[in-house]
């Protein structure tokens, strides 16, 4: 149901802090005409920690209309309270939303079971559930064992795996069915030959026909040629993280023109020298002006 390209959306802002409706419709309309599968808003990428509820439904809401059935939208509506996650998912479901991104919950580091239960109750809501790994950022990881246990619920669909491991993929594909999806891009080619189905991806903001193509090849068994463009666009994978993301990937899209570079504090600018080598990365790939 999920395998492909989803890109996790950048949320575009106006100088004065203010979502940019108008950059986002057209975000959304360059994703379509790339080929992708699917758009993740509101989530790391998208600067959801600095989102306030009313800007945070009103988004999803936004993109599930600009979407307009071309393409699926995972709303992320994770959070570290249950009651939280579930409110914004109901909100996600009414707006229409094709599933909903779960992040695992941050700060208060539950037990797995603790964890089985959050997702659980979530996808008890009805919404095709997308399990979201990522230790490095929330300092708990969905046990291999918990993904089994949840993969047997009718409403969990897929796991987004951003644990940076390869042999991880293995074990889940071995320990369950369930739909993985990388969530590194730089691990996106390894990760599908052992049993990934494609990619929730930062790099599909700026490059998204390549990363959309990159993914079908692979899936298609065509490696010979995803490898070629894996490693043609290896140095935007590896650079669009040279800083906390999302501040590269906004960085990067500015410098291409498709939004304003701007940021929610505790996010900034990145520095001169890190910039610099992001330029001469997208000049080497042609997608700026040197």
């Amino acid at each position: 149901m999920f395998e492909g390209t989803h890109t996790a959306l950048v949320t575009p802002f106006r100088a004065d802090g203010s979502v940019d409706g108008e950059r986002l419709r057209a975000l959304i309309d360059l994703q379509v005409a790339a080929g992708v599968d699917g758009v993740a808003p509101a989530g790391t990428t998208g600067e959801s920690p600095t989102l306030d509820f009313d800007e945070h439904e009103r988004l999803i809401e936004a993109v599930v209309e600009a979407a307009a059935g071309r393409i699926k939208v995972i709303a992320g509506t994770g959070a570290n309270a249950t009651a939280e996650a579930v409110s914004l998912t109901r909100h996600a479901m009414r707006a229409g939303a094709d599933a909903t991104l779960q992040v695992t919950p941050y700060y208060n580091k539950p037990s797995q079971e603790g964890l089985y239960r959050h997702f659980a109750t979530v996808a008890d809501l009805g919404l095709p559930v997308v399990l979201y790994n990522v230790p490095g950022r929330t300092g708990r990881e969905i046990a291999v064992e918990t993904v089994a246990r949840l993969a047997r619920h009718p409403n969990i669909a897929a796991l987004k795996e951003a644990g940076g491991s390869v042999d991880r993929v293995s074990a889940v594909v071995d320990a369950c069915d369930i739909c993985v999806l990388s969530g590194d891009d730089s691990l996106t080619l390894p990760m599908i030959s052992v049993g990934a189905r494609g990619v929730i991806s930062v790099a599909s903001n700026v490059a998204p026909a390549a990363v959309a193509e990159m993914v079908r090849l692979a899936l298609g068994g065509r490696m010979s040629e995803a490898r070629a463009l894996h490693l043609k666009y290896y140095c935007l994978f590896r650079d669009l993280f040279i800083d906390t993301n999302p501040i590269p990937v906004k960085a990067a899209m500015a410098m291409m023109g498709t939004i304003e570079e701007v940021y929610r504090l505790p996010l900034c600018e990145m520095g001169d020298k890190p910039r610099e080598q992001l330029r001469k990365t997208l000049e080497k790939l042609g997608l700026v002006q040197g």
